[in-house]
């Protein structure tokens, strides 16, 4: 297989990561490796980045999966370098499918660095590893290969290779394959199966669909993701569709333009239309179920609703002036009685036993960061407001 032919054996052959690379370049000098989480799309490198150190480093490589661990196990390996002059790595992929008690059974080696600990997720391990875990680890981010990291692999590939492909087969290849060089490789080795002479359409006989997030490097992309975003913001549902066809047609993942039609519906619309969220967030679950060619029905409809909806950037400007005030200025004091364990939490005033609503200060200074733009349901908002307060005057 392609996959594991042409897998990296030095951190010079790793294709993208750049910044990872130069960081691990200096523990390996420095003959220190921090226990690590590697987290990203799928086919980025993470395995084999682990196993490129663990080769660097003179380490025994012991790969586990995280659905399918077995503590007694990692603890029987841990114990034969009780008494051993190097140490063994553990490359967990799949990391966030610990439970808490596995999770729990890695702290002390951790702790105690008798083992080297190299965890790989696809999922964001701020939301799916223990604060323990996390505290005893290093955090890298895997990106996407682009166009350029392609380059480097299909060169490498050439090198022991030799096959044909024009620029246009190339590039589907490359912008199909979503920044995941495990899928390259795959799409890449089943064309050759049908002839040397690798042609874009038996590529796209063998995969009609990209495999997941567009990431090429070329300025249709961002082009067309930019007009797509800019044709929701000024309300024109026909100059939507059009771009959401070509994002399509493109070989956009429909997870990438879910996820970008769900910030949207927060950031340009907002509590003018609050069920644009919604819907937007039911999308991106649905599409990431359903996938191509029925995704398109589902993406649409998303669009057209969020391009037809009244748009405010109130909580967006909100949240951005906010920011910019905790990052400029001084920190104010809470008023004591709003910390539970202070003895002024007596003083707190409940709104429920008057009504709803009472008057109380809340910060130390007044401060106005949401401003209303009274469009759509924001202003049923300002009015339910302005109501709760008159109704105490």
């Amino acid at each position: 297989m392609f996959a594991l032919k042409f897998r990296p054996k030095t951190l010079d052959e790793i294709c993208g990561q750049r910044e990872v690379v130069a960081v691990f370049k200096k523990f390996i000098a420095n003959d220190k490796i921090p226990h690590s989480i590697f987290y990203g799309l799928a086919g980025c490198g993470k395995t084999s980045f682990a196993r490129v150190i663990a080769a660097q480093m003179n380490y025994d490589f012991y790969e586990f999966d995280g659905g399918n661990l077995k503590i007694d196990e990692f603890r029987k390996i841990l114990k034969n370098y009780e008494n051993a002059l190097n140490k063994p790595l553990f490359f967990i992929d799949e990391i966030h499918r610990l439970s808490k008690t596995q999770q729990e059974a890695l702290l002390i080696p951790m702790e105690n660095y008798r083992a080297i600990i190299i965890g790989a997720s696809t999922e964001n391990p701020f939301f799916t590893l223990s604060s323990g875990i996390r505290s005893r680890s290093m955090l890298f981010e895997f990106k996407p290969l682009n166009s350029d990291d392609f380059e480097k692999l299909l060169t490498h590939v050439r090198d022991e290779i030799n096959f044909n492909m024009d620029e246009q087969a190339k590039q589907y290849l490359f912008k199909s394959s979503g920044g995941d060089a495990r899928s390259l490789l795959n799409l890449l080795e089943f064309a050759l199966n049908l002839d040397t002479d690798v042609s874009l359409e038996n590529l796209k006989i063998l995969r009609a669909n990209a495999v997941s997030e567009g990431v090429s490097e070329d300025d249709t992309h961002y082009h067309l993701a930019s007009a797509f975003i800019k044709s929701m913001r000024g309300s024109d549902e026909n100059a939507v569709i059009y771009y959401l066809a070509r994002l399509i047609d493109a070989g956009e993942s429909a997870d990438f333009i879910a996820r970008r039609m769900a910030i949207f519906a927060s950031e340009d619309i907002g509590n003018a239309n609050p069920n644009a969220l919604n819907l937007a967030a039911n999308t991106l679950t649905a599409v990431s179920k359903i996938g191509y060619p029925e995704a398109r029905i589902i993406l649409a409809q998303c669009a057209v609703y969020l391009a037809c909806s009244p748009k405010s950037n109130s909580s967006y400007e909100a949240i951005n002036a906010a920011l910019k005030y905790v990052k400029s200025e001084p920190s104010l004091k809470i008023p004591p009685y709003l910390i539970n364990t202070a003895p002024q939490a007596k003083d707190y005033l409940y709104p429920h036993s008057f009504g709803g609503w009472v008057e109380q200060k809340y910060l130390e200074i007044p401060l106005k960061f949401y401003k209303s733009k009274g469009i759509g349901f924001e202003k049923t908002l300002d009015e339910w407001l302005k109501k709760l307060k008159e109704s105490k005057n």
